[in-house]
């Protein structure tokens, strides 16, 4: 009896330690909700604070809908997602497939070379990146903010993990039957890192999606901004105007929410297998 009640207070406490940890991080979430739901005669910021909208309002949602060419941000920041994230996954296991399952001279220190990146703050890249660019005649398109997200040595590195990780035996009976390495790549590769892939297709596309800095310093023309240059672009807009720009961040939210939900399951699977391995 006291061996169960000491499990069951132990269970107890580690709900109430989790239902902590996440209100953490979904605590200001909900707060930026309150904000855009409020209305103008309830106080955005009070003490103690008061959360539920009295009543929800939909109002400064519409506000900063209309204050910028909103559904046109996020229509360039979906072409940007559909474009870079397929590539940057498409790039990434083509780069990390020679280096887990292919034996030549200088794999390791081309494996390195790509981890050495990886330690290296992106500010540093901006100038050679954007010098680049210009002198390609790229800056203030689509061209020059996707070709820089394509390579990835987080990607390469995830997916030579999980390419090592296939057995040598099944590639090397692929290859005396007679298969090409392409054919060994699509058939054998990938289908055996799909959990991976879900989980750098969710990362991808939160960084594409999320990606600031970067398209501030390649565009120009205010029409290709992205939806996170729209909300700074609102921010300077609506000035003190909470309410709306808590709206319009909340709807730039909605799509990452959304795709992660539909991913979930995928990167649920890819982190069961890599705590079994």
């Amino acid at each position: 009896m006291i061996h169960r009640l000491a499990f069951h207070a132990r269970r107890a406490g580690m709900y109430v330690v989790l239902v902590a940890i996440a209100l953490v991080f979904v605590g200001p979430f909900l707060i930026l909700l309150s904000a855009a739901l409020k209305p103008a005669a309830q106080a955005v910021f009070s003490f103690p604070p008061d959360i539920i909208p009295r009543p929800p309002v939909l109002t400064w949602a519409e506000e900063a809908w209309t204050a910028i060419p909103f559904l046109r941000y996020l229509l360039n920041s979906v072409l940007l997602v559909g474009v870079t994230v397929p590539l940057y996954i498409l790039v990434s296991a083509l780069c990390a497939y020679p280096l887990a399952q292919m034996r030549f001279r200088g794999r390791s220190l081309i494996f390195f070379a790509i981890l050495a990146t990886m330690f290296m703050p992106g500010e540093v890249m901006l100038l050679p990146r954007f010098l680049v660019v210009s002198q390609l005649g790229m800056a203030d398109s689509y061209l020059g903010i996707i070709l820089p997200g394509v390579l990835s040595a987080f990607g390469i590195f995830l997916l030579r993990q999980t390419f090592a990780g296939v057995p040598r035996e099944v590639v090397d009976a692929a290859r005396t039957d007679g298969c090409h390495e392409l054919r060994i790549f699509w058939h054998i590769m990938l289908p055996a890192a799909r959990p991976t892939l879900a989980i750098l297709g969710v990362f991808g596309f939160i960084s594409v999606w999320n990606s600031f800095i970067w398209p501030m310093v390649v565009l120009k023309d205010s029409s290709l901004y992205p939806i996170a240059l729209g909300i700074a672009y609102l921010a300077g807009i609506t000035g003190t105007d909470v309410r709306s720009l808590a709206a319009g961040t909340v709807i730039s939210i909605l799509p990452v929410i959304v795709f992660f939900m539909l991913m979930q399951r995928h990167v649920l699977e890819g982190m069961r297998g890599a705590v079994k391995g």
